[in-house]
């Protein structure tokens, strides 16, 4: 089971927080971090990627960092790629291949899907990785905020991705993960889960 580790982009995750965190994923051994510090000044967030890259380094731990919508913080701080979001108008898959492959470096790249459409889409766009949901819900500072999708749903989309590993994502828990492998999850992501 894949696990995919996402920073909570809050107050209190920025900075030291998040490289602190970054030696408990890597002792853990999971496989991904997603930084996502949408507030974090371009310089501080390139200083965060190096610091949790340099810890996973350190530690010769199998987690690869990927930075949320910033190919050129990514490449800059080392990561192993980059996350993008469904949304229209934002970085494809193949952008950031164009920008890593300017550095001489490959990337991974993972995007967020909320429809079996999104699904299809990013798999055509060549994404190495979908985060599908929220399969139960979405929560913000404790308040459901977008209700699940459903297993069905999940389902359907591990379906129409064919061979690119989908994650659950949305309310996730360690009850209901093995739920979602059965469904035909790769693995699961979330930030409370990994917390």
């Amino acid at each position: 089971m894949l696990r995919y580790a996402i920073t909570s982009g809050t107050d209190a995750g920025l900075g030291e927080g998040n490289v602190s965190r970054a030696r408990v994923w890597a002792f853990e051994g999971i496989e991904y971090v997603q930084l996502r510090e949408k507030r974090l000044e371009v310089r501080e967030l390139v200083r965060v990627a190096r610091a949790m890259v340099g810890v996973f380094r350190e530690e010769d731990a199998r987690t690869r960092l990927l930075v949320n919508s910033r190919a050129d913080v990514a490449v800059a701080a080392g990561a192993a790629g980059v996350h993008l979001t469904s949304r229209p108008g934002e970085l494809t898959a193949k952008q950031v291949r164009r920008v890593f492959a300017a550095a001489g470096r490959a990337a991974v790249v993972s995007s967020s899907c909320h429809s079996v459409l999104d699904v299809r889409r990013a798999v055509d766009q060549g994404v190495d990785l979908v985060l599908f949901g929220p399969v139960f819900e979405k929560r913000l500072e404790g308040t459901v905020v977008v209700a699940g999708v459903g297993m069905e749903a999940l389902r359907e989309a591990c379906e129409v991705a064919g061979g690119t590993p989908v994650l659950a994502l949305g309310g996730v828990t360690e009850g209901n993960a093995a739920g979602c492998m059965e469904a035909g999850a790769a693995g699961v992501a979330g930030i409370r889960l990994f917390g």
